[in-house]
């Protein structure tokens, strides 16, 4: 809002056509709420609205009910035609590649298929939820159901998203046989 302002007095000191100080703060707004797009804190985009607003208002004020009414029209149907562009084109834009994300969302990459009726043995015991050593692999597991003891047996019986539930088998049971 200050270098509204100063624009706006330092245009009055050093004798700037009133027409060229709309011009320029036209222009300086739409570079401003351009820049706001990478410019983080809604300062800029701020800044750009303030000159908008301001260059409308020199309209009024040094050309009349009429110019004033041309530079507003103008002015919004700028900012209609830069919104539309803006939405059409730069997410495709190079530029646009930097602030886009590639990557895939909600795919955390984690799911461990190949545990599926893989044996090994409970870590700590497991009330419903706790550590076991499968395939010499340290994983979180939840028991299908009732408390399964450190040092016991157990079985991957499903895969739930990112959950592996295990089931106790009996040390001379082959896990073959345990479905």
């Amino acid at each position: 809002m200050d270098s509204v302002i100063s624009l706006f007095i330092l245009g009055a000191i050093s004798g700037i056509e009133p027409i060229d100080m709309i011009v320029t703060l036209i222009l300086v707004g739409g570079v401003l709420i351009l820049l706001e797009t990478i410019l983080p804190g809604m300062v800029a985009g701020l800044l750009g609205v303030v000159c908008l607003v301001a260059a409308v208002i020199m309209g009024y004020t040094n050309f009349g009910l009429q110019t004033g009414n041309l530079i507003l029209v103008g002015v919004v149907i700028g900012l209609v035609i830069g919104t539309f562009c803006w939405i059409r084109y730069f997410p495709g834009s190079r530029a646009a590649s930097v602030f886009v994300s590639k990557g895939v969302i909600g795919d955390l990459g984690v799911e461990k298929p190949e545990l599926l009726g893989q044996t090994g043995a409970a870590q700590t015991d497991l009330h419903p939820s706790g550590m076991a050593i499968i395939n010499g692999q340290r994983i979180d597991v939840v028991t299908e159901g009732p408390l399964i003891e450190r040092g016991t047996p157990v079985k991957v019986v499903a895969l739930e998203g990112i959950r592996v539930v295990v089931r106790a088998i009996s040390p001379n049971t082959s896990s073959i046989n345990m479905e």
